[in-house]
């Protein structure tokens, strides 16, 4: 089963939402379950050095089907995936990218939220996953 463009676009809205909430500028991405582009969107004044770093977020967090700052958490000096981020184009381990499950469990493709602080972009990031829930 895959993400529909009717649940991106929802995650998104909740996630734009979350960040207007918090006064915040963010970029959602929203992947499939094949790690491919559903939905995006930039809200107005979002860096542009972060469009790339959303949709990596929610890349990783579909390759590996874990919240990327828990991919992080493992991936720091001595840890068992050290360097884990030069794999597959470039992952991002830091938070803000978080798998997007159906109510069985199984993984249908993942968010990417990336403009403020890695705390901020997770929170972002969750407000999209719970609107799925």
């Amino acid at each position: 089963m895959q993400i529909t463009l009717e649940q991106a676009e929802a995650a998104i809205h909740a996630a734009k939402q979350k960040a207007t909430a918090l006064n915040l500028k963010m970029n959602i991405a929203v992947v499939d379950a094949g790690a491919n582009l559903v939905a995006f969107a930039r809200m107005d004044g979002a860096w542009l050095g972060s469009v790339d770093i959303a949709i990596r977020k929610a890349r990783t967090a579909r390759f590996f089907d874990m919240p990327t700052g828990d991919l992080g958490q493992l991936s720091q000096p001595g840890g068992p995936l050290y360097n884990i981020e030069h794999s597959n184009g470039g992952l991002i381990t830091f938070p803000g990218g978080i798998p997007v499950k159906d109510n069985n469990g199984e993984v249908i493709g993942a968010i990417g939220v990336s403009g403020s602080t890695v705390e901020n972009d997770h929170q972002v990031a969750q407000a999209g996953i719970d609107a799925l829930q």
